[in-house]
């Protein structure tokens, strides 16, 4: 993708943000980067300085939604605002092979954890493996082969935002569709990226 292409959403406290991710990434390991990514976010979170576009406080109807607010063109991470309405929730996922940090913003999210049991071809035995409620300033992260999860808004009339620092541009992901049991079935899922402004 050529630099042209790639979003440039203005926010205030953008450059600052960006010049902490970078930091962060050039620090090692993907452990080493996504421990110093889950500081970075739960620092701005709470910075006054630091304030997302008006648009990722506004819920789409039948969706959570995913705006993507930066790109590194020299790093290829990818920094991507969700919206979630009240009730609005991921099914069973993964993130394709990328790590990734979340941080809630706003709001209480409940996130899952599943442990992959067992895999017959395209069908995978999960089985959730713990859970929490996080809310502002809290951040976690994923490293694959760990990164199977839900998370959900599970308030009835409050939005709640997350901040989701990818590797690179997730552009799909496997969702699992509940079989019998604990067995599921894999379905490749492009992702849409809502308009951001």
């Amino acid at each position: 993708m050529n630099e042209t292409a790639l979003p440039d959403i203005r926010f205030t406290g953008r450059d600052k943000l960006v010049r902490a991710i970078d930091a962060a990434v050039a620090s090692g390991d993907e452990h080493a980067v996504t421990a110093a990514l889950r500081t970075v976010l739960c620092n701005v979170i709470c910075d006054p300085e630091v304030e997302l576009p008006a648009c990722v406080h506004e819920p789409v109807a039948d969706h959570y939604a995913r705006r993507e607010l930066y790109r590194s063109p020299e790093h290829g991470y990818s920094v991507v605002a969700m919206t979630w309405g009240p009730g609005q929730a991921t099914p069973l996922h993964d993130h394709c092979g990328l790590w990734c940090v979340e941080g809630v913003w706003h709001g209480v999210l409940e996130i899952t954890q599943y442990e992959l049991l067992e895999r017959a071809g395209e069908r995978f035995r999960f089985r959730a493996a713990g859970g929490m409620q996080a809310g502002p300033g809290s951040a976690g992260s994923l490293i694959p082969p760990h990164e199977y999860h839900t998370i959900a808004n599970a308030s009835s009339d409050r939005v709640a935002v997350s901040v989701h620092i990818y590797k690179g541009p997730m552009e799909r992901c496997a969702r699992f569709v509940p079989e019998e049991g604990e067995w599921h079935r894999r379905i490749d899922s492009p992702l849409a990226v809502d308009p951001a402004r």
